[in-house]
């Protein structure tokens, strides 16, 4: 039954009749420490029929088992699995990763591989969530739970690129914070909550976007409301977003609407204005700042290769190249650049003095402040390779800090590309991934900007979505799979450009009765310019694509404007009679790079119809045309027919229209050929489709078979797997209360403790060991003696080893460089079988005790010091009266030496047989009474005399507040 807290969560299928079975949001869900819990708390709060699949990817130890599936299982309703290969991910169901795997998903089919990076390095997190984002798109959400570091913060990115959902568990109610604080830091989340919050904060999300999208009827009020929005904006931030594509645009009100439970956009637009924190957060959603480094590696080792080096070779040498990288984001395609320049340097050792200068420009402010920094997180290593690392690279506690060889060669500035004045003589230009969210209109303009602002053959990056659109004449493609463009020599004026008008000069006016002035007649000009205009056939200059670039004479008679929208494109200009066979003539000729020709064309003009004869020529000289197509039109004169007598004139009139009509079948013949050949192929294609389906299905029927045997079997099995995973839970259960009891024991203790394997590699530690060793919990697995310590025990290693050869313990006092003492204990640790299995080294602070033997040694010494440098004859005796101390008078006096009397009898020793039992009584009753006294007492001196002298006794008295001995002190 489902709990009651869930009832009001409801599921994404209650509410929303637009949910296509077949196309469903995917949960990629990141976790590593602490991730159980967090896992625990998202799952059991998820209902059974919430129309979402859920893909849980967790670092896991790749030597053991993974029993995630059963602890998920034991809290949900839903299906958990552990993913095998080519799986297929079916809503309602939790898919969990198996160890010591990476795993991919394409057209909702996860995909196992085997990991290639070494342990410790490995980032499955964002291996899953890119390959999420560029699978599912829209409907990919990835959520990072509770962990250490900072893997997933790139596939969360690029998840926000695609217009997914990206969740992340609340940092303070992660055990470990690391990688969702990572997370946030790196990309805008839509949902940041508690882990047991996630699920009915996603369901509520979900259900108001198809709320958003399906409101026709307000079309007009929307588009009002959107101006109103991008109005605040500009107002607000400075920047016009109105260029910006308006689908772009609405997805990202639409997630800020879905964030707030706002169910129109009119009612959003009163929200900013009553919350400009918001208007701020919606440009921060604007920006799309995703990128990595060496985005499309292909296109980096283009540039490596030959792009950058065919540059240098170009150049004189001392030459600085200049770069801009428009759109830089957080900066790792401009340091991408830096590094693969200087990689260029070193493989061609060049030593003309070369350098690069990149200005790295972006409309956000946060970013350019993360890219001067200079700081990444740890999972740049997706990316990077080690070499690269090593190289540019320098690890610190907080990632990877770039070296200051490359962060000089960049200057990072705020830059608003459509408002500010581009940057000029520019050799290399890199705008990926920029003008695909922008207005065709806003794209052309750039791309203009960009012709002006670079050198001549310079050379320009695109995205792999982008193109030059009508701009193509521009710009020559050096690789049009990878977006490489090198500028073209084409002669433009500089009033092209629409550049931003704040920065623009205005064009002076020509007054209309200005007098223009007086030039020098050339008559061979002036010749030659009659002839052209009267005499040279009508001519088109165009591009490899059609694209008209200069029209000489009157074309009217074989072109017209297309219907519609403005096209300069030939393929669309072309009059009736030119539309069949100039295409083929027209791709023949760049083809072949030839001239080719048409004969005798008939074309319809106004009303009527002309014979023409059109010749293609492809031009390679010179230079700044090469590439290009000159088409020249040329009319056909009509013969004049003399008229015959009238018996002939049918017979000549048929074989005129004879010809006619023989030319018109030969054409289409022609047509028909071409047809015949292409269904030929198809049909072939179509054969061999059809074949491969065949054998599928023979397959998928032969695999049915299979798994229809397979299921007894498997159900069997899963019948004993359910039952020993009963039995593996309690010995978990067990062995987790036992490590509970076991480490707070240890800590209970306050004793420093290290448990060291046979290789004196770290199995465990106490907490209290941290004060000792520089010592966290990635240590564990590292040998000892990499360890820094504070302890001055060099033989340390050598004890470990000698305890291991003998198995008998050692103990040692070993003081510690600050003063600290410590009882330092090496034994075999012995498992339950006997068997030694390492060691165990325990660490017993004993500075208290050091101290207080200290000050015993000192307080002896000075005891001792007064007792022999007194002129009074002192004597210590024990409880029972035996001589403990004498001192050099009492030596003196008595005539006894020191180590004649210890330990002897005191009564024996110096007082007279006749007064023995009389002094004993009195000793012994001041012992009995704890009382200090004076006694006068006849002792037995050096010259054989008995004299009567004053005697003082003192008790030392013990911490138990009994006697421990006397002193006696005799007065001369």
């Amino acid at each position: 039954m489902k709990p009651e807290k869930l009832k009001p969560t409801g599921s994404l299928k209650e509410n929303t009749s637009e949910l296509n079975t077949s196309h469903f949001p995917i949960v990629g869900i990141g976790a590593s420490a602490g991730g159980l819990e967090a896992l625990e708390q998202f799952i059991s709060y998820v209902p059974e029929n919430s129309g979402m699949a859920f893909v849980v990817i967790q670092h896991l130890d790749p030597t053991q088992k993974g029993m995630l599936p059963e602890l998920l299982q034991r809290i949900t309703k839903m299906k958990v699995v552990q993913v095998q290969d080519r799986m297929a991910v079916k809503p309602d169901c939790v898919y969990v990763i198996p160890p010591n795997k990476t795993m991919s998903i394409l057209k909702g089919i996860l995909h196992l591989f085997e990991p290639l990076e070494a342990r410790g390095l490995r980032l499955p997190i964002d291996f899953f969530l890119r390959a999420l984002a560029d699978d599912q798109k829209e409907r990919s959400i990835g959520l990072i739970l509770s962990g250490m570091g900072s893997d997933g913060s790139i596939g969360l990115r690029a998840i926000k690129e695609r217009n997914g959902i990206v969740m992340v568990q609340e940092p303070s109610n992660a055990k470990f914070d690391s990688m969702p604080r990572n997370a946030i830091d790196s990309v805008m989340a839509d949902i940041v909550a508690p882990a047991s919050v996630l699920p009915s904060r996603l369901i509520e999300f979900l259900k108001n976007i198809p709320v958003i999208r399906s409101d026709p009827d307000s079309e007009v009020k929307d588009k009002s409301s959107l101006e109103k929005i991008i109005i605040l904006l500009r107002t607000y931030t400075g920047n016009d977003f109105s260029l910006y594509k308006k689908n772009t645009v609405y997805r990202r009100i639409e997630r800020r609407m879905g964030v707030h439970k706002i169910e129109t956009i009119s009612f959003y637009v009163r929200f900013l204005q009553e919350n400009p924190k918001e208007i701020e957060i919606l440009f921060k959603e604007l920006m799309i700042g995703v990128t990595n480094f060496f985005r499309d590696p292909a296109v980096w080792e283009k540039l490596k290769e030959t792009i950058i080096p065919d540059i240098i070779s170009n150049l004189p040498p001392g030459s600085i190249l200049r770069a801009w990288v428009p759109g830089c984001s957080t900066g790792e395609e401009a340091y991408s650049l830096a590094i693969v320049f200087k990689e260029v340097l070193e493989k061609i050792n060049s030593h003309g003095g070369f350098s690069l200068q990149i200005f790295a420009t972006d409309l956000d402010q946060d970013a350019i402040e993360t890219a001067r920094k200079g700081i990444f997180p740890s999972n740049i290593a997706v990316d990077v390779s080690p070499e690269r690392l090593n190289r540019f690279f320098l690890p610190t506690d907080e990632g990877y800090f770039i070296n200051a060889e490359i962060r000089e060669t960049v200057v990072f500035a705020q830059h608003n590309i459509i408002m500010h004045p581009p940057f000029t003589k520019i050799d290399i230009l890199s705008c990926r991934n920029l003008l695909i969210y922008l207005e065709p209109e806003l794209q052309k303009k750039l791309i203009g900007l960009f012709y002006y602002s670079l050198n001549p053959k310079a050379i320009m990056l695109l995205g792999s979505s982008e193109t030059l659109g009508t701009q193509s004449h521009l710009f020559t493609p050096l690789d049009i799979k990878m977006k490489i463009f090198k500028r073209a020599s084409t002669p433009l004026s500089p009033e092209f450009f629409d550049f931003p008008v704040a920065f623009s000069r205005t064009k002076p006016l020509i007054a209309e009765n200005q007098i223009p002035a007086k030039v020098n007649i050339n008559i061979q000009t002036l010749a030659d310019q009659l002839l052209s205009n009267h005499f040279s056939p009508a001519g088109v200059l165009v591009n490899e694509t059609g694209d008209i670039i200069y029209i000489s004479g009157h074309t009217g008679k074989y072109l017209e404007p297309a219907v519609g929208k403005a096209n300069m494109n030939i393929f669309a200009m072309l009059r009736e009679g030119l539309r069949n066979e100039f295409p083929v003539a027209f791709r023949k000729a760049i083809l072949k790079k030839e001239v080719v020709y048409l004969r005798n064309v008939k074309v319809g003009t106004n009303g009527g119809a002309q014979v023409v004869d059109v010749s293609i020529k492809w031009i390679d000289k010179p230079e700044p045309l090469n590439g290009m197509l000159m088409i020249i039109f040329t009319d056909v004169p009509e013969i004049a027919i003399v008229r015959l007598p009238s018996k002939q004139d049918k017979k000549i009139i048929h074989g005129v229209r004879q010809s006619e009509l023989e030319k018109e079948l030969r054409i289409t013949g022609e047509k028909l050929q071409n047809t015949l050949e292409e269904m030929q192929t198809s049909q072939e294609e179509l054969k061999a489709t059809n074949e491969e389906l065949q054998s599928t299905n023979e397959e998928l029927q032969s695999t049915n078979e299979e798994l229809t045997s397979s299921k007894e079997e498997m159900q069997s099995l899963n019948e004993e797997l359910q039952t020993l995973n009963a039995e593996l839970q309690s010995k978990v259960d067990d062995f987790s209360r036992v490590n509970n009891d076991m480490k707070n024991l240890l800590n209970s203790t306050d004793i420093a403790t290290l448990f060291l394997d046979k290789e004196l590699h770290i199995r465990r530690f106490t907490l209290q060991s941290t004060k000792i060793f520089k010592l966290i919990k990635s240590d564990i697995g590292r040998p000892y003696t990499d360890l820094v310590s504070d302890l001055v025990y060099p033989e340390l290693s050598d004890d470990a080893l000698e305890v291991l050869r003998t198995l008998i313990f050692i103990q040692k006092s070993i003081p510690t460089k600050d003063g600290r003492w410590f009882s330092v204990r090496i034994m075999p640790y012995r498992t339950v079988d006997d068997r030694i299995d390492g060691l165990v080294i325990t660490f017993i602070n004993i500075s208290d005790l050091k101290k207080v033997e200290l000050k015993l040694h000192e307080t002896e010494q000075m005891n001792s010091l007064l007792v022999n440098s007194s002129p009074d004859i002192i004597i210590k005796v024990s409880t029972d009266l035996k001589v403990l101390e004498f001192n050099p008078e009492a030596v003196k006096f008595f005539g006894r030496k020191r180590e004649e009397v210890s330990n002897k009898d005191f009564i024996q020793a110096i007082i007279p047989e006749k007064m023995r039992i009389k002094v004993k009584e009195s000793l012994k009753k001041l012992l009995d009474a704890l009382l200090d006294g004076k006694l006068k007492i006849r002792v037995i001196a050096a010259d054989g005399n008995n004299p009567l002298i004053n005697c003082s006794v003192n008790i030392l008295l013990n911490n138990m507040k009994m006697a421990a001995a006397l002193i006696l002190t005799f007065k001369k």
